[in-house]
């Protein structure tokens, strides 16, 4: 999909085995219905914000919203690129590139999640690896940063592979409890180093402006 108005429906970033763009409404109906469907053991919550304490419709359609918002939010100062990620025709999760005051920072985080049916299959990485390039190679970026749980190794692991390295920790309240999150960061050298995942970026020339980025 492609308009004048919101080159990013055409931006596309390809590895050997995912394919990541924007949602258009159809993509995003299923994106959502992966979210429904369940990322995670219920007893337990990865993320800092426990979004996913809800019925599997109401999930559903807060990934729905959520996208939309990303979207009728984003300023070049301040945007969150939340992306659907498919591998051989079906989507398999999300995966999220923000950064604030880009243009001066250079810095972007990530976030992601994956349906609990495509877990541990190495997916994580790679579409990880994916927007990493988008960030380094496309946009120019400085570092990248991310954090997960102390004790969410699948997370960590993901990071350590890319080459991220500790930077702190901070101390969330997910309900109701203290949780401790380990921040990571990855520079341009880091990166570079730990490049295993061939990515290829289509349509970003026309998206540049909307990143705070000038050519």
């Amino acid at each position: 999909m492609e308009t004048r108005h919101w080159p990013l429906y055409g931006l596309r970033i390809t590895t050997p085995r995912l394919e990541l763009r924007l949602p258009d409404v159809g993509l995003l109906d299923e994106l959502a219905a992966v979210a429904a469907d369940g990322i995670h053991d219920p007893s337990w919550t990865p993320f800092s914000f426990p979004w996913t304490d809800v019925g599997s419709a109401e999930r559903g359609r807060g990934v729905f919203q959520h996208v939309l918002r990303t979207i009728g939010e984003w300023r070049p100062e301040k945007w969150a690129l939340s992306l659907a990620v498919s591998s051989e025709g079906k989507v398999v999760g999300r995966q999220d590139l923000t950064a604030t005051d880009f243009a001066v920072t250079r810095e972007t985080d990530s976030g992601s999640w994956l349906g609990m049916a495509h877990q541990g299959l190495g997916i994580g990485t790679e579409m990880r690896a994916a927007v990493l390039h988008l960030a380094f190679e496309g946009l120019g970026a400085r570092c990248a940063t991310s954090g997960a749980m102390t004790d969410n190794p699948r997370s960590l692991g993901v990071s350590r592979k890319l080459g991220y390295r500790p930077d702190g920790l901070m101390v969330h309240s997910v309900r109701g409890q203290a949780r401790t999150v380990q921040r990571l960061r990855l520079d341009r050298a880091g990166w570079e180093a730990h490049r295993t995942v061939p990515v290829e970026v289509h349509g970003l020339e026309p998206c540049l402006a909307l990143f705070g980025v000038g050519r």
